[in-house]
């Protein structure tokens, strides 16, 4: 006599053999109230070198991301909490359980076009941009898309000035003293760098990122600020005027006493901003942002019936109102790039 389905129950389901019990799934995942802190030093295919300091100790340990991060990505100047194998011993691996709250990122994206943002490093308080007065020629428009990554970013810029012994630099400052850029000059001289101590005085007890096309003499200044960093050194092409790659990876470095950090990055070709609202370049600029209330709805603030005009010729921007602007647009038009950049 066939069974009726409401006579089954539990003891009639096959039970697949060498089954092995596992605890019921939880979306609850572990404090890890033991874990590390430490900084992220270098990412390298999957691998992360990270400072912990503990207990007035520090050592340098590799790790990898733990499943519980998911597709949480961890950049060069993230503070990470670790566990596991903590020893920094060869052969060990710890994990990265944990990615605390940034306080900065610095994003830039392929071209103004690509929607996909690349954060560069976190938690940099400062981006330092390095260019050179000559060999190669100075770059205008990357250095005005740099600083406004740093504006939007919430960073403090540094303008630096290599191979002053080529070229002059009161032109080129000439074009940044309206936007008020604090500024280091550098020359190269016998036995060293003249500037150097001016630099290490911007740099001291701060996350300072350096950003700056190949060539540039970026790297010469990092091997100079920490004497251990080794950081390759490139030429420039005597043909393209353009330097060679010489820094393949972010690294970011501890300067001398405990006095800060700098992080060096990849020589750049391109900075695309297509993750900045220009509205937030704007904000950047006090003495003109009120004079922005009486423009059209979707003002681009670089176009006839922009209100900044009146604003600046009405005096309420201040003596260096008109710079100001044309620096102000200066910047907004950089958003757009153009062959050369």
């Amino acid at each position: 006599m066939a069974r009726s389905a409401r006579d089954y129950d539990e003891s009639d389901v096959r039970i697949r053999p060498n089954r092995r019990g596992s605890r019921p799934r939880t979306k609850e995942r572990p404090a890890h109230a033991d874990a590390v802190p430490g900084r992220v030093l270098t990412v390298d295919r999957g691998r992360y070198t990270v400072l912990l300091s503990e207990g007035g100790e520090r050592r340098v340990v590799v790790a990898m991301r733990a499943r519980d991060l998911g597709r949480k990505g961890i950049v060069v100047g993230d503070r990470v909490r670790l566990v596991g194998d903590t020893s920094g011993a060869d052969g060990s691996l710890a994990r990265i359980v944990r990615v605390d709250e940034r306080d900065t990122v610095l994003r830039r994206t392929a071209d103004d076009t690509d929607p996909v943002e690349r954060i560069l490093v976190a938690n940099a308080e400062q981006l330092v941009v390095v260019s050179a007065l000559a060999n190669p020629e100075p770059r205008p428009r990357l250095i005005d898309r740099a600083l406004v990554a740093a504006y939007d970013a919430g960073m403090e810029p540094l303008l630096v000035l290599t191979k002053a012994d080529l070229a002059d630099p009161a032109p080129f400052l000439g074009q940044y003293a309206p936007l008020s850029v604090p500024h280091v000059v550098t020359a190269r001289a016998l036995g060293g760098i003249d500037g150097l101590d001016r630099l290490r005085e911007a740099l001291h007890g701060r996350v300072s990122v350096l950003v700056g096309h190949s060539g540039v003499g970026k790297s010469t200044l990092v091997n100079a600020l920490v004497p251990d960093a080794a950081r390759a050194i490139g030429v420039v092409n005597d043909v393209t005027g353009r330097g060679r790659h010489t820094s393949t990876s972010a690294v970011a470095l501890a300067l001398p006493g405990d006095d800060g950090w700098v992080v060096d990055t990849p020589g750049i070709r391109s900075f695309g901003l297509a993750h900045v609202d220009p509205e937030r370049i704007v904000n950047h600029f006090p003495d003109l942002e009120p004079g922005t209330e009486g423009c059209p709805r979707g003002c681009t603030h670089d176009e006839e019936e922009c209100a900044l005009d009146d604003w600046v010729a009405g005096g309420a921007a201040g003596p260096a109102g008109a710079s100001r602007l044309e620096s102000l647009r200066r910047l907004l038009r950089s958003r757009t790039p153009t062959a050369g950049d």
